[in-house]
C-alpha cells in the first residue's frame, strides 16, 4: 500500500523540499500551508509531475481551535484520493523565526513562538493520532541551536528544546502502536527563515559557515532527503532520537 505523508508548512523552503523528497521515495503527500495557496498548489503540481498523488490543505499551526476542523476535512480528502481514512507519516515542519535578545523579547513574540512551534505541534499531533496508522512515523523539526547558543535565539531555541523532549515522550507513549517518533535538528540553512537572513546576508552566512566543519551553511537539499529516509523502512528501528543535520556545526 502506498504511504501517505502529511508535511506541515510545505509551500516553500525546507517543507517544500521535504515533501518533494518524500514523493521521490515513492510516497504520496498532503502538504499544508497557512496563506501561500498559490505556492502550495505549485508544490502539488511538482509532486504530481513525479508521478505521486498530492493535495494541499490550509492550516494555521498557531490556531489550535482550527485543528478539529482540519481533521474533519482530512477524512473526505483521504477517502476521495486514497480510498482510506488514515495516513502514515506526519512531519511537523511548519514554523517561523523571531530573533530577539532575551532582554528585548516581547510577550507577543514569545507566545507566538510557543503557539506555533510547541503548542501547535503538541495539539495537532494529538488531534491527528486517530488518523495516524499503526506502524506510522512522526518527525518533529527542532534546531541545531538547542545544542549550541547564538545570541537572539533564546526563546526560539527554548521552544525547540521542548519539542525534543516531547518527541521522546511521544515515542514512549505511541510505541505500543508501532509508531516511531524522532526529532531532526537542522543547522543554519539557506531558506526564507528569518526573512532569508542566512541566505541573503553574507556576513551572517559567513559566521555560520565558519562554525561548520564542512565550511558552508546548509541548503534544503541537505535536509529534506534525510527526513524522507528517516520515514522509510530503511530507518524503521530508529526511534526517540535527536538527529542533527548540520554538516558538523560547532564541533
Amino acid at each position: 500500500m502506498t504511504k501517505i505523508a502529511i508535511v506541515t508548512g510545505a509551500s516553500r523552503g525546507l517543507g517544500r523540499n521535504t515533501a518533494l523528497s518524500i514523493a521521490r521515495k515513492g510516497s504520496d503527500v498532503i502538504i499544508t500551508y497557512q496563506t501561500r495557496k498559490v505556492e502550495a498548489q505549485a508544490v502539488v503540481a511538482e509532486i504530481q509531475a513525479l508521478g505521486r498523488k498530492a493535495v494541499a490543505m490550509q492550516l494555521d499551526l498557531g490556531n489550535v481551535s482550527g485543528f478539529a476542523s482540519f481533521a474533519k476535512k482530512l477524512i473526505p480528502c483521504l477517502q476521495e484520493h486514497w480510498q482510506r481514512e488514515t495516513f502514515d507519516h506526519l512531519v511537523n515542519n511548519a514554523g517561523h523565526g523571531d530573533m530577539a535578545l532575551i532582554a528585548e523579547t516581547t510577550e507577543a513574540q514569545f507566545d507566538k513562538l510557543v503557539d506555533v512551534h510547541f503548542k501547535g505541534v503538541f495539539f495537532l499531533t494529538q488531534t491527528l493520532l486517530p488518523r495516524l496508522a499503526d506502524g506510522g512515523r512522526i518527525v518533529n523539526l527542532s534546531s541545531g541551536l538547542t545544542r549550541v547558543s547564538y545570541p537572539g535565539f533564546g526563546a526560539y531555541s527554548a521552544v525547540k528544546a521542548a519539542v525534543e523532549v516531547l518527541s521522546i515522550y511521544m515515542a514512549k507513549e505511541l510505541g505500543a502502536r508501532g509508531i516511531a517518533v524522532n526529532t531532526v535538528a537542522p543547522g543554519a540553512i539557506e531558506t526564507d527563515f528569518l526573512g532569508g537572513a542566512v541566505r541573503d546576508m553574507p556576513d551572517l552566512n559567513k559566521v555560520f559557515a565558519e562554525m561548520t566543519s564542512l565550511g558552508r551553511v546548509g541548503v534544503p537539499d541537505d535536509i529534506g532527503p534525510m527526513i524522507a529516509t528517516l520515514l522509510s523502512e530503511d530507518s524503521r528501528w530508529v526511534n526517540a532520537q535527536r538527529i542533527e543535520v548540520s554538516g558538523g556545526q560547532a564541533i
